[in-house]
């Protein structure tokens, strides 16, 4: 079956559905809008370029094989395709042998795909308290549960639940996305 050939401006959500039709033109186009980005977080939560480039490749395989199940009510396709990337990264973390990272070696800075991404994201992340601050870079770069969060801080795993649902919601205003999930 022949696909007709995609307009470079199709948005993001029309490269979706058009994906969940086989169409791996709208593949490429995403790859080409975010894997840019993908790699940033990678590199950030990662810090191996080898792994960094597994996981991308397999959150955009990942995308393309479910990429039916995406609900733009539910979230935009770039908060879609990060989330999948981001939870790719934290099982590479999982599966890696446990070794000592002090907090300030994840902090230290790196590139970004785009230099406006990144001071926007850095200033939501500086504007939340300092326990919140700890407790999102401790979850989303770092990979740890609510469980292990709770032991680590000593609070209840119910605090650091509210505690990290209250510093994104905050991120969240902070960038203007509301509260879409």
């Amino acid at each position: 079956m022949s696909l007709p050939s995609l307009h470079p401006d199709l948005p993001d959500e029309a490269l979706l559905q058009a994906m969940a039709s086989g169409h791996q033109d709208a593949l490429q186009e995403l790859h080409r809008r975010y894997s840019r980005l993908l790699y940033s977080l990678g590199h950030r939560m990662l810090r191996q370029a080898d792994d960094v480039e597994s996981c991308v490749q397999d959150a955009f395989m990942n995308a393309w094989k479910h990429s039916a199940r995406f609900d733009p009510a539910r979230a935009s396709a770039k908060t879609w395709l990060v989330s999948i990337a981001h939870h790719r990264f934290l099982q590479e973390l999982r599966d890696r042998p446990d070794t000592a990272l002090e907090i300030e070696d994840w902090d230290a800075p790196t590139t970004s795909a785009d230099p406006a991404d990144r001071i926007m994201a850095e200033r939501a992340v500086e504007g939340l308290d300092p326990q919140q601050r700890e407790l999102v870079q401790l979850a989303y770069y770092r990979g740890y549960s609510h469980s292990e969060l709770a032991i680590i801080t000593g609070l209840p795993v119910g605090t650091v639940k509210s505690r990290l649902r209250t510093a994104i919601d905050r991120m969240r205003t902070h960038l203007g996305t509301g509260n879409a999930r």
